[in-house]
């Protein structure tokens, strides 16, 4: 099959559905094969809706992936809302739409990355499925028994290469510095990251465009100048029972 057909297909819809939306009453040999690409692409563009950010954070919100309460972070502070992606993640009909949006974002920009990077544990998912909207490898960093970031697993980084850092949340942009350091050591050349959520305010000092679907904005306060804790509102710590600090 030419590849020009392989890549449009690939960046509007999955196989099955768009056999559907073609012609639904022929055989996969006569809607595959016969029909022009225009027609093809024409007809299952005209299936899509539009992405938005709005949708994805009911989406977040609906699978408690985006929580709102009174938690207390791995840093000792307390905040008013907690992000867990891979509650979201965990639905490939979510994950996919979300990484084809970002992947758009990316090639409206002119980047083409060589490799998709995907910080462990958070960004293993997001980059797997950001890699294959972009028609890359997807790889990932993991740290090693003395706390350091790497590749391992027989992963490997070519001099020249250009790398997308994937990541399912950027707070600060420290972890996101901390690989490109370790891909850049490499030879790499980092484009740019890109993410479901953007929870740093604009306030990341990253060297490199911040491609994110989402901006969420949490207020964090010291644990003895909480005004929630003033308020008498449960403190939980994520992962144990969030369910009961829900507002």
């Amino acid at each position: 099959m030419p590849r020009a057909w392989l890549e449009a297909i690939r960046r509007q819809m999955p196989a099955v559905e768009l056999l559907r939306q073609v012609q639904p009453d022929e055989s996969f040999e006569e809607n595959f094969f016969s029909l022009p690409l225009n027609t093809i692409v024409s007809r299952s563009t005209a299936t899509q809706t539009t992405f938005t950010s709005e949708a994805l954070e009911q989406q977040l919100l609906q699978e408690d992936a985006l929580l709102r309460g009174h938690f207390r972070l791995s840093s000792g502070l307390h905040s008013d809302t907690y992000v867990q992606c891979a509650r979201f993640l965990r639905r490939p009909d979510l994950a996919a739409p979300a990484a084809a949006e970002l992947a758009r974002q990316i090639q409206q920009a002119g980047l083409q990355p060589d490799v998709v990077v995907g910080p462990a544990m958070g960004g293993v998912v997001i980059g797997y499925e950001l890699a294959r909207q972009l028609g890359v490898p997807g790889i990932f960093t993991e740290r090693d028994d003395s706390g350091q970031m790497t590749l391992r697993r027989g992963f490997t980084i070519e001099p020249g290469q250009t790398i997308i850092i994937a990541e399912d949340v950027v707070t600060t942009g420290k972890s996101t510095n901390e690989v490109a350091r370790v891909l850049e050591g490499l030879g790499a050349k980092v484009l740019a990251v890109a993410s479901l959520i953007d929870r740093t305010g604009g306030n990341a000092a990253l060297n490199f465009p911040n491609f994110a679907l989402l901006p969420v904005t949490a207020a964090t306060y010291a644990p003895d100048d909480c005004p929630l804790c003033r308020a008498g509102i449960p403190v939980v710590k994520p992962g144990s029972r969030p369910d009961k600090a829900f507002s």
